[in-house]
């Protein structure tokens, strides 16, 4: 962490333009990480991607209901 502290923008740009990963420990454990945009959307993405996919399959189980139905039943 006062590393990190001490050298923010050279290690900024070595997860910008370097597409460095960089964890960073808080007395001795892990803390968190710099990691690009780039990174950031990637993760984005296969959160959606799970997301929708969780819904889909709920949409499959037993006692689920359409929008569509939702909609009509509550006169919407």
């Amino acid at each position: 962490m006062t590393e990190v502290r001490h050298d923010l923008t050279n290690i900024a740009n070595q997860v910008v333009y370097g597409g460095k990963r960089v964890f960073v420990k808080k007395n001795g454990k892990p803390a968190f990480a710099l990691v690009s945009i780039r990174d950031v959307e990637t993760l984005e993405a296969l959160e959606d991607k799970i997301d929708v996919e969780d819904a889909l399959k709920s949409l499959k189980d037993a006692g689920s209901i359409s929008l569509k139905v939702l909609r009509k039943k509550f006169g919407l």
